[in-house]
């Protein structure tokens, strides 16, 4: 009878109440639920600040000049991209990333894994060089849980399994979750962006809006990983996806890989920012990823960009 909850709101209750042999008194009711539910109610600015000062933390990349480059790291309640092209070192920062809240903050993470490049031996050398002692190596694995997904449809399925999990307060002996780390959106993304187009951008907006939801709601820091295309007109790299995708990240930093200096055999990445709602766009650090896996500070250098 009705298709959408305005019209419900809309309609004539006593006239409802005819047609669906329920009670007045019940719609009334029925109605104030769904008012409260999903009005849009107006919040002050002081209002809004406090709940963001109480409820936001700052989580370590694990990477020193990372962190500066994100002014001092990783904000919850937000969705950060990693953007780059092949060998940038997108799914290290993201390993990273995971044994940095699990084993320096305690925290726990959750792994979406949707191209098959984690690799448990990888995140086991991040522990080693973090600690000696192996039962706090053990711990810290035991707090990253791992899903791997291969699709769109799984992935939002894990994610709702997550947001259904905290609703219900059910997260059995894992806890809480503190960072949610997909490697990558994209890969699950680009074979829906065919022929099916508007199925696919259809899809690729609830994904987002599935990720914004989880971030504010549950506090917790999003990190996730997308490929690259070359700009048309500059030949510049951008992050791919498209214009869409663009408003779903608070905060986009563009990874590129260059030649090791001082004859260095390990791979210099630069991180470039192009997108914060706290820094200039344009600034860059080096980051070295080096045969142990380990994220060492590089000096920084500044950039304009554009």
């Amino acid at each position: 009878m009705f298709l959408a909850v305005v019209e419900l709101v809309a309609s004539d209750l006593e006239e409802v109440a005819r047609k669906c042999s329920l009670s007045y008194k019940a719609l009334v009711a029925l109605r104030r639920v769904l008012l409260a539910q999903f009005s849009a109610f107006p919040v002050n600015g002081a209002d809004l600040y406090e709940d963001l000062k109480n409820s936001t933390a700052i989580l370590s990349t694990g990477s020193k000049s990372l962190d500066k480059l994100l002014d001092s790291g990783l904000y919850t309640g937000e969705v950060t991209e990693l953007t780059g092209g092949p060998g940038s070192g997108k799914t290290q920062l993201c390993l990273s990333i995971a044994m940095s809240v699990s084993h320096g903050l305690q925290q726990n993470v959750l792994y979406i894994d949707s191209t098959g490049a984690f690799t448990a031996s990888r995140l086991l050398q991040l522990a080693q060089t973090r600690t000696e002692d192996e039962e706090e190596q053990v711990s810290a694995l035991q707090r990253i849980q791992v899903a791997r997904v291969f699709d769109i449809y799984k992935m939002l399925d894990v994610l709702q399994e997550l947001r259904c999990s905290v609703s219900q307060q059910v997260m059995s002996n894992f806890g809480p979750v503190k960072a949610l780390v997909v490697d990558s959106v994209s890969a699950v993304i680009y074979p829906l962006l065919g022929g099916r187009q508007v199925e696919g951008l259809a899809l690729m907006m609830q994904l987002a809006r599935d990720l914004k939801t989880l971030a504010r709601e549950l506090s917790m820091a999003v990190v996730v990983t997308n490929h690259v295309t070359r700009d048309g007109s500059s030949g510049h790299l951008k992050p791919a996806l498209g214009r869409s995708w663009s408003f779903v990240p608070s905060t986009r930093v563009l990874l590129e890989s260059r030649e090791g200096t001082g004859g260095k055999a390990s791979t210099n990445r630069v991180a470039s920012l192009i997108k914060s709602p706290r820094q200039p766009t344009g600034i860059q650090v080096e980051l070295d990823i080096g045969s142990s896996g380990e994220l060492e500070k590089k000096p920084a250098a500044s950039g304009e960009g554009c």
